[in-house]
């Protein structure tokens, strides 16, 4: 038996999309196999790439100042 480390990255990837298609149906085995192929093919492909400009990089306490423009408790 061919073990999910020897099988190219299309196959594993097609496997992958079979088993979550059908965990999605009710199958409840299929969704630890589809996990298990999933996260064969991140590892192969490694950490994802972060757009750091999407980030909010400001410091906490800049963030934690900003007041709220309403408040629930106060009355108008």
């Amino acid at each position: 038996m061919t073990t999910k480390q020897e099988l190219p990255d299309e196959a594993l990837s097609t496997m992958a999309i079979e088993w979550r298609r059908k965990a999605l149906e009710g199958d409840l085995d299929a969704r630890g196999i589809a996990h298990e192929l999933e996260t064969e093919l991140r590892r192969r492909a490694g950490a994802p790439f972060t757009n750091y400009d999407t980030l909010d990089l400001r410091p906490l306490e800049s963030r934690a100042a900003r007041r709220r423009w309403w408040s629930f408790w106060r009355a108008p």
